[in-house]
């Protein structure tokens, strides 16, 4: 793939240069920010091991008013963009996961050069009661005590009647992150 074929790919996916370089211009993806540095010779010949396309996707996940859940993101594949829904977010993340698959099998039959779905990474931001569904082997009360949140008050967050605020969502997150890292040092 040569230089400008790769820049016109990587504005496809909504990426822009950020700086012209000496030598290299400095190009940034809005979804995950990450920075591309991308030589300045047009015509020159990228070498194929160099290019990969990997894709970062932050898919919202939500519970409505209607009690289904759903996810969705700014992300897209060419004009094709995602969103999945389902009674429990497990479907509704299953169904996004389909509708990714589909924007890929749409662009490469179009003739897009697209990356493969193994090369997307989803990463999913929840709300609390899609949270406490995704993961509902955690006890509420027990968590809130964890957490040192009232234990009626975290009841009413898990079923979207009441909201945190601010430094309440941060004690959540906090404690959610600490489970988290005593997971990964966990060994059997």
């Amino acid at each position: 793939m040569r230089v400008n074929e790769l820049k016109r790919l990587l504005a496809s996916y909504g990426c822009y240069e950020l700086s012209p370089g000496k030598e290299h211009d400095v190009w940034c993806s809005p979804i995950s920010g990450a920075r591309i540095r991308i030589p300045r010779h047009q015509s020159r010949e990228v070498p194929a091991n160099q290019i990969v396309l990997i894709m970062k996707v932050l898919a919202i996940v939500e519970k409505g008013s209607d009690g289904l859940f759903s996810v969705y993101s700014d992300a897209h594949i060419g004009k094709s963009y995602f969103g999945g829904f389902g009674n429990s977010v497990s479907e509704a993340k299953d169904d996004f996961v389909v509708s990714v698959k589909e924007a890929i099998s749409e662009e490469r039959r179009e003739g897009h050069k697209v990356p493969v779905f193994e090369d997307i990474i989803i990463t999913y931001k929840y709300d609390l009661p899609s949270f406490f569904n995704c993961f509902d082997f955690i006890n509420v009360s027990r968590f809130a005590e964890f957490a040192g949140i009232n234990e009626s008050k975290m009841r009413a967050y898990k079923s979207g009647v009441a909201f945190p605020g601010e430094k309440t969502t941060a004690k959540i997150l906090k404690a959610i992150q600490h489970i988290g890292v005593e997971f990964t040092s966990v060994s059997l």
